[in-house]
């Protein structure tokens, strides 16, 4: 990448997370041109921020508008995967808005001479096991959600913490589930609940497998067994304060929390 900007967007977006400061976008707007240069940004922060992952990461965030959308592949933090029921204490958020979600596990590890050509079937048939999540998003934007697009992609897809629920084997069973009625919930402090049937953005949370695992090994490496992945929200993204309590449940699934 030859764009200078995308160094200083990324030690930008390093200094608000070291002082805890949002920055402000305006400066930037427009600078990027395209996804590429916002996933160089999120290479940068993410070495600075954790230089001893593994070069592939184990966790990530997927996503898109629609099946012939754009879908956005980002890797996370290991330091910001809790597991439910997750207390946030003083974690420093700029923003508390809400995605509930399906995350899958992978079965074995995919190479990327496997991954290239997978098919939905494939990618399916990759599943070990699903769980509920939520994701608190979260920006180190003053802009916060109305920050340009590329520049939420920046920065690590608006990435805050990933609350994981209890694992599920998926079998036979499952791999014939129709999520188009697939009912959940998520109650958010003292708001009345919200309630969501077949609202996500593909369908089926599984469609954006094939593209997750051929993005994540791209670079010449192989996608590590036990790989996470989660796979967009069912409730748009509700906004939660400090304090509140959260929870969100899929029906047959299972249900996750995490007190802000």
């Amino acid at each position: 990448m030859t764009n200078p900007q995308i160094d200083a967007i990324a030690q930008t977006l390093l200094t608000a997370r070291r002082n805890q400061i949002p920055a402000d976008s305006t400066p930037f707007d427009g600078k990027l041109q395209n996804s590429a240069e916002a996933l160089a940004v999120q290479d940068i922060v993410l070495a600075a921020l954790a230089p001893q992952q593994t070069p592939i990461s184990r966790h990530w965030k997927s996503g898109g508008p629609s099946r012939t959308g754009e879908i956005l592949n980002t890797p996370l933090l290991d330091a910001g995967i809790w597991k439910s029921p997750a207390q946030a204490g003083a974690h420093p958020f700029n923003l508390r808005l809400i995605e509930i979600e399906i995350g899958f596990k992978t079965k074995h590890a995919v190479t990327p001479a496997e991954a290239v050509n997978m098919t939905q079937e494939q990618g399916h048939a990759l599943i070990e096991a699903f769980t509920v999540t939520i994701e608190v998003v979260d920006s180190r934007w003053q802009q916060g959600n109305d920050t340009a697009a590329l520049l939420k992609l920046a920065d690590m897809q608006s990435h805050g913490v990933l609350v994981v629920g209890q694992w599920q084997p998926y079998g036979e069973q499952e791999a014939r589930r129709d999520w188009s009625k697939q009912r959940c919930t998520v109650k958010i402090g003292e708001q009345m609940p919200l309630e969501f049937v077949g609202t996500h953005s593909m369908q089926d949370p599984r469609w954006v497998i094939p593209s997750w695992v051929r993005h994540a090994t791209a670079g010449g490496q192989t996608l590590p067994a036990g790989a996470i992945v989660t796979t967009g929200s069912w409730s748009g993204v509700p906004a939660a304060q400090a304090g509140d309590l959260v929870v969100a449940q899929f029906d047959g699934i299972g249900s996750v929390s995490v007190q802000l």
